[in-house]
């Protein structure tokens, strides 16, 4: 029996004022990756594709743990797009052969009166086949666990950017300030006249 889970989750965050406005900290979007997901769960596939190991979830009595493939991209105007490009659920191969992931998700800075602020959705979709003993659950139980689960993982992801991405900003910013600083204090070295 093929079951579909929904989700969906908007996040809205004013970016304090930097001496670098957070568009160029956008145009490298493995930064935002890296601010999402703890370093030791992520592995670079390519230059836009990232896999992401996630935590082990429970559902009903089963115990998952998928790994998605994200691509991850900046476009011209410092919209951050993702969108997942593969998946694999470890732990029960019945599931990951009778399994469909998409999510899709951008967050975009705009400019309004209060500052700048970064505006976000991302929408996340399961198809899964559940074995037998599953088929004897009516399908609303099985619909709100599973768009439940769902949406705690958006959720997750949402208070993850609220806290560490402004964090990582504020990190980026300082240390390209620091090289620029380190480049305009050599420059006015004086230079040594030996003869």
């Amino acid at each position: 029996m093929a079951t579909r889970f929904t989700a969906s989750q908007s996040v809205e965050i004013a970016v304090p004022k930097q001496p670098i406005p957070i568009q160029h900290y956008l145009r490298q979007p493995q930064r935002l990756v890296h601010a999402l997901v703890d370093n030791n769960r992520i592995q670079q596939i390519s230059e836009e594709v990232f896999r992401l190991k996630m935590r082990p979830l429970t559902f009903m009595s089963l115990s998952l743990q998928p790994t998605v493939d994200m691509r991850v991209w900046a476009e011209s105007n410092g919209t951050i797009c993702l969108r997942s490009v593969g998946c694999e659920i470890l732990g029960v191969e019945y599931i990951n052969q009778r399994f469909a992931l998409n999510l899709k998700g951008y967050l975009s800075p705009s400019q309004l009166s209060t500052g700048t602020h970064l505006q976000g959705k991302a929408d996340l979709e399961v198809q899964v086949e559940l074995p037998p003993p599953f088929c004897f659950t009516p399908k609303t139980i099985l619909e709100t666990t599973g768009n439940g689960l769902l949406k705690s993982v958006l959720l997750t992801v949402k208070q993850r950017l609220l806290h560490q991405l402004l964090a990582d900003y504020r990190r980026w910013v300082i240390s390209q300030t620091n090289v620029q600083k380190l480049n305009e204090d050599s420059a006015e070295l004086p230079m040594l006249n030996i003869e």
